[in-house]
């Protein structure tokens, strides 16, 4: 039995596969549901109108909040155009894709967000099985983060991560079981580079995307 489901719930939304396929389960999980999606001057910043547009067809309320901020904090890949993105994983450091502090910074703002609405469950897409390399989606972090919060707001919220121990594959198997397969194939926006769907093919996350869409495709068949 769902213990949550009279409960409300905050979703961290950026209309890609992993954060649809969460919005979708937490529609599942919760009475009501609240996508929030962050413009931090990433270079896809198409993600922000994709994003809009695929809360209303799930039919939540949709908001964007103003985190610019994060882009002038570290150099990265996907807030300076200027520096030119890491097709591979560097084997003795993270990948120039990784914004040091997103995550926790996201999940922050979510909380304050969340504490001004009486919201205590708070819901977003970091998965350790297909982290990339970034150490801020690591499930040792999340618990570490949602004590802090839970500490510093004096309110207990519950982060929840149903894709922490999902590869990518399994993350399409679960948006399959969850009725928006095809909606996660042909209208999210993964890719780095701003294009729906498949992508540019070439970006780290396309790449990641596409090995786990074959590898469940070939399971399914």
């Amino acid at each position: 039995m769902n213990n949550y489901i009279n409960e409300n719930a905050l979703v961290l939304f950026s209309g890609g596969q992993d954060s649809t396929t969460c919005l979708f389960w937490a529609k599942e999980q919760f009475k009501n549901v609240t996508a929030l999606c962050f413009s931090y001057g990433q270079r896809h910043s198409q993600e922000v109108e994709n994003a809009r547009r695929i809360a209303k067809k799930a039919d939540v309320p949709f908001e964007v909040m103003d985190a610019t901020i994060i882009s002038h904090l570290s150099p990265n890949s996907l807030t300076d155009n200027k520096i030119e993105m890491d097709q591979e994983h560097p084997a003795d450091s993270f990948p120039n894709t990784f914004v040091p502090g997103r995550n926790m910074l996201f999940v922050t703002f979510a909380a304050s967000l969340a504490f001004s609405r009486d919201i205590r469950h708070i819901v977003t897409g970091v998965s350790e099985a297909d982290y990339s390399g970034y150490p801020d989606c690591r499930d040792t972090f999340m618990h570490s983060l949602n004590t802090t919060i839970n500490l510093a707001m004096d309110k207990h919220f519950l982060i929840h991560t149903p894709l922490m121990w999902r590869n990518k594959a399994k993350v399409w198997e679960l948006a399959d079981e969850l009725g928006v397969f095809d909606l996660v194939r042909n209208e999210t926006l993964t890719c780095y580079n701003g294009i729906i769907a498949d992508g540019c093919g070439k970006c780290p996350a396309c790449k990641l995307r596409k090995k786990g869409l074959d590898e469940y495709l070939g399971v399914r068949k």
